[in-house]
This record gives C-alpha cells, sequence and structure tokens, in this order.
C-alpha cells in the first residue's frame, strides 16, 4: 500500500517578485496528502552502449570495451528496476532498495569513493524508492521521504558546489524536515516535491530553471550571493492549486497541477521548449502553458517531448539532428506537433538525451532518434536518425525492454561553449590552466562535433591538439577568447 503524508505547512517566505506569476507567502493547512512512492517490483538487466572512457557505461578499464555502437550486458548489477544517465556517470537503483553508481566522479557525481569504471554501491541511510542524475549531481529519494544528493552544479562561470559548503562527495540530505515524494534533475537544477504538493528547487538559475529568482540574483552577483541558489527554496505560484507532479529536462521545469491537470513551466525558452505562447527566454517564473491530459514530460536542451494520457507523442524546439523525429523538415517547431510515426506504436514511456529522443512502446520496443554521435542512439550507426528507429541487436531480441535513459552529449557542449571559443583557421592553441579529465573529454567531443568525424583529437599535457586522418596537423583549431565563461 502506498503511505502518504498530511502535514501543517510552514510560514513560506516568498522570494519572488514578479507580480504577474507569484504572489506573496502565506500561511497554508494542508490536508492533501501524496503518496510516498513505492519501489517498482518489475526487474530487469542492464544494457549500456555510447562511449565509455571515464566509466559510464560500467564495463571495466579495459580500453577495448570504451565504445559500444550496439546495447551490451551490464553483467556487474542483477535485478535493476530504476536507471538514470547523467553527464558522464550513471546511476542504478535495485529491487533491493540499493543504489549503484560508475563514471566519473571528478565532482563527487558518484557519491562514494573507488573505482570509477565499475558499479559500486553508495553508502545511503535507507533503502531508495528513485534516483535522479544530472550533469556532475544526482540525487536519490528514500523510503522514509527524505531527498538526499551528492556531486556538484555548474554555472557560467563553472563549479557552483551543490550547496554553500562546496562539493558534495557523499550523500548529504539536502530537504531536513521535509517529506517528499518525488525527484527531477536537470543538467544542474533539481526539482523535489513534497508530500504536500509543494515544489522545491536548487542549484543553477541562469537559464530560468528555478522558477523564483530573477537573472540578477541567478548570476550570485546579487545581495545574498548564492545563497538563493543553493538552498532549497519554494517555488510559489499564484492562483494554482497545488502540484502532484514535477518533470526537468536540461534548462526547463514543468509542474503538473493537481485537479485540473494544467502544466506550469520555466527555464529555457529560445525554441519555445516551454511550448507555451510568450515569445521571450528565458522564462524565470512559473507561466502557464495551458497544457493538459498530459501524462509525461521529457526533453534535452533545445527541445521538448510529450506523451499525452491517450498515448500521443508531441515535439516542439529546435529540428537539427532529428531530435524531433519528424524526418526531413526544414524549420524549427514552434507548436506542439504529433509524431505521426508513433501513433499507432502504444507508447508508455519517453525520454530524452540534449539532442536525442526515446519511446518505448507497452510491448517492450524500443524506439530512437536524433544525433547518433558516438553510437548512443544503439542502432549501430553514429548517423543522425531523422525518424524513430526500432534498436534492434542480438543481445536484446526476444527482450522487454523497460526503461531506457541517457546522458549528456556532445551537441550540449557547442551551445553552452560558444562564448569561450570560436573557430580559427590553421592555429595551434594551447588551453591554461590545465583542465580535469572530464573537461578534457568534454572539449574533446566539441570539437569532434564541429569537425563532424572527418578529425582525431589529441591530448598532451595541458595542450590541445587538432589533426585529421590524412596527416596535416593543426588543420582546424579554436582560438581562445575568454577559458574562464566555458561552461563545462
Amino acid at each position: 500500500m502506498s503511505r502518504s503524508v498530511a502535514v501543517r505547512t510552514k510560514r513560506i517566505v516568498d522570494n519572488n517578485s514578479d507580480e504577474n506569476d507569484v504572489t506573496r507567502g502565506k500561511s497554508l493547512k494542508s490536508t492533501f496528502p501524496l503518496p510516498l512512492p513505492e519501489r517498482s517490483r518489475v526487474c530487469g538487466r542492464v544494457f549500456v552502449c555510447g562511449q565509455g572512457d571515464v566509466g559510464q557505461l560500467g564495463l571495466g578499464d579495459d580500453p577495448s570495451k570504451f565504445e559500444r555502437k550496439r546495447p551490451t550486458l551490464l553483467e556487474k548489477v542483477l535485478n535493476v528496476v530504476d536507471i538514470a544517465a547523467g553527464g558522464m556517470h550513471s546511476l542504478l537503483l535495485t529491487l533491493e532498495g540499493h543504489v549503484y553508481s560508475f563514471g566519473c566522479n571528478d565532482e563527487g557525481a558518484l557519491g562514494r569513493n573507488g573505482s570509477e569504471f565499475i558499479p559500486s554501491i553508495i553508502n545511503l541511510p535507507d533503502k531508495v524508492v528513485k534516483i535522479s542524475a544530472g550533469d556532475s549531481h544526482s540525487a536519490c529519494l528514500l523510503e522514509d521521504g527524505r531527498v538526499f544528493g551528492w556531486g556538484s552544479f555548474r554555472d557560467s562561470h563553472g563549479n557552483m558546489g551543490l550547496t554553500l559548503q562546496g562539493n558534495q562527495p557523499l550523500p548529504i540530505d539536502i530537504l531536513p524536515g521535509e517529506s517528499c515524494c518525488n525527484i527531477a534533475s536537470g543538467a544542474d537544477h533539481l526539482v523535489i516535491l513534497s508530500c504536500v504538493g509543494q515544489v522545491y528547487t536548487i542549484g543553477c538559475g541562469e537559464q530560468g530553471q528555478l522558477g523564483r529568482v530573477s537573472l540578477r540574483s541567478a548570476s550570485g552577483d546579487g545581495r545574498y550571493g548564492k545563497t538563493d541558489l543553493l538552498t532549497p527554496r519554494q517555488v510559489v505560484i499564484r492562483r494554482a492549486k497545488l502540484i502532484e507532479n514535477i518533470w526537468a529536462t536540461t534548462y526547463c521545469t514543468f509542474l503538473k497541477e493537481s485537479q485540473t491537470g494544467n502544466i506550469w513551466a520555466f527555464g529555457l525558452n529560445n525554441f519555445k521548449q516551454l511550448a507555451c505562447s510568450k515569445d521571450m527566454s528565458p522564462i524565470t517564473y512559473p507561466i502557464n502553458t495551458n497544457l493538459d491530459h498530459v501524462l509525461q514530460i521529457a526533453g534535452g536542451q533545445h527541445h521538448t517531448m510529450l506523451l499525452r494520457d491517450d498515448g500521443r507523442v508531441e515535439v516542439i524546439g529546435c529540428k537539427e539532428y532529428g531530435r524531433l523525429g519528424l524526418r526531413s523538415i526544414q524549420q524549427d517547431v514552434d507548436t506542439l506537433t504529433p509524431i505521426t510515426f508513433l501513433t499507432k506504436k502504444s507508447i508508455i514511456d519517453i525520454s530524452c538525451g540534449d539532442a536525442q529522443s526515446f519511446a518505448l512502446t507497452s510491448d517492450g520496443k524500443l524506439y530512437a532518434w536524433g544525433m547518433g554521435t558516438n553510437h548512443q542512439l544503439g542502432t549501430g550507426s553514429e548517423e543522425d536518425g531523422l525518424e524513430p528507429t526500432l534498436i534492434e541487436s542480438k543481445q536484446i531480441v526476444d527482450k522487454r525492454i523497460i526503461k531506457a535513459s541517457i546522458g549528456v552529449i556532445p551537441e550540449a557542449l557547442v551551445d553552452r561553449a560558444l562564448d569561450g571559443f570560436k573557430l580559427g583557421s590553421n592555429v595551434l592553441t594551447t588551453f591554461s590552466p590545465a583542465f580535469t579529465r572530464k573537461n578534457v573529454k568534454l572539449l574533446i567531443n566539441l570539437c569532434e562535433l564541429i569537425g563532424r568525424s572527418t578529425r582525431e583529437t589529441l591530448i598532451n599535457d595541458s595542450n590541445f591538439y587538432i589533426n585529421d586522418k590524412t596527416g596535416t596537423t593543426s588543420s582546424t583549431t579554436f582560438d581562445v577568447i575568454s577559458v574562464e565563461h566555458i561552461t563545462i
């Protein structure tokens, strides 16, 4: 049986200032109990594909296993009921309520010490019912309603820390004293839903994804520095019912209102990712999108995908790399558009990477489309998929897929690093200071994307070179404008 909690909420200090969307905090007496979720009882085996050179595939430190074009069995962990792929790390939740992590641990995203290449258990104070992962942070919801997190958030200046105390390499209680029922991670923000329908956010707010701070405050240059960002605080919405569900995409947050089913949204909207009529971006405070009958929302950096309660799948946003699944369209899509290919496929679950999309059918078939660089689509090809393509492999023949999750991909780096680089010509560039392994890998991916598979990259100490496969040196590189403004 699901457990529920009914509490008297504390007085809320309203730190919002937009007169159209938010109201002054006030005392509320609530008897609106949302149930604590129960851990799924459907177990599975984990398959991985794509790049794994910092351990994010969990296949060990043998270089021959660092790339997998098609789904490959991860043998180390059994009875897995949930998965979450972060920027360069991955989490697994087992039937017993244990969480395993593997991948890059430079900023504490694994929540433990030890090998990055082999899945290992995280020490937590209770069993876990849900997990989430962002670029460099991770979070979990415990059976008792507490939310624990670890790792770090990042903004345009670099590492922010997870809290005002900095990076958290081991799990900490994110919202002490609150009983919570849901969590969702964007790239660099975390959304928490309490059992009384209140929403809290923490992390980077530069794209409006926190829904409660101005752009000036989001820079950390405001009166209170980063206190408003790295302290979980409530998102207050004027004239709204209490919230019953939450979703986070790379830079956006979506909230589902109880009773009415209305969707409130805030965050980056440069490609109409919020599916709202306002022609502005970012949107820093909640707005009513007037969407309803929404079962699930997923999205990447520049696109959003909705699953309606009748099984329809709709998309909106940037067309590049085929991420919308609408074949060879010529323009970006600024209104929600159905993916006709999936109309009769009985879709029950959707998920997205920064420039990829996945749809799962009721009979366990998984379709993928979008950017295929580094084989992250699992189709065996690095070509972009312009429409949903069934993932097929000898490893998954006669197997029923129950969930898919994808981490960050190179496309994110193009948009997030353009403030730091511009294309040069036959220039040898030296980067200083030296980058962490994770940053170096991301710089490689950025160059691979722009060079589009015709070049290979070499790292030598703190220097960064590009050679093409014909042997020509320094064929293309980047002039450094301002290293400190690179967001990677």
